[in-house]
């Protein structure tokens, strides 16, 4: 998928664990997991604003677009 999620480095940077940010975002850790390892399929704009808001971020630091990165 083209699109890459850098939920991580935006955790490291604020030195926050996906335990903490899950509880400020009210997601699931099995959700979150899901978001964090790239796996998601969608995100709801309601639930990354909660994460950008928790990591003083812009959604532009947690997605990432990388063309010809497709799945065969």
């Amino acid at each position: 998928m083209p699109i890459i999620v850098n939920l991580d480095v935006m955790m490291a940077k604020r030195k926050m664990s996906l335990t903490e940010l899950a509880e400020k975002v009210d997601i699931t850790l099995a959700n979150l997991s899901i978001l964090k390892t790239g796996k998601a399929k969608a995100i709801r704009f309601g639930t990354l604003e909660a994460i950008c808001a928790a990591l003083d971020c812009q959604p532009g630091d947690i997605l990432e677009y990388l063309p010809g990165n497709e799945e065969s």
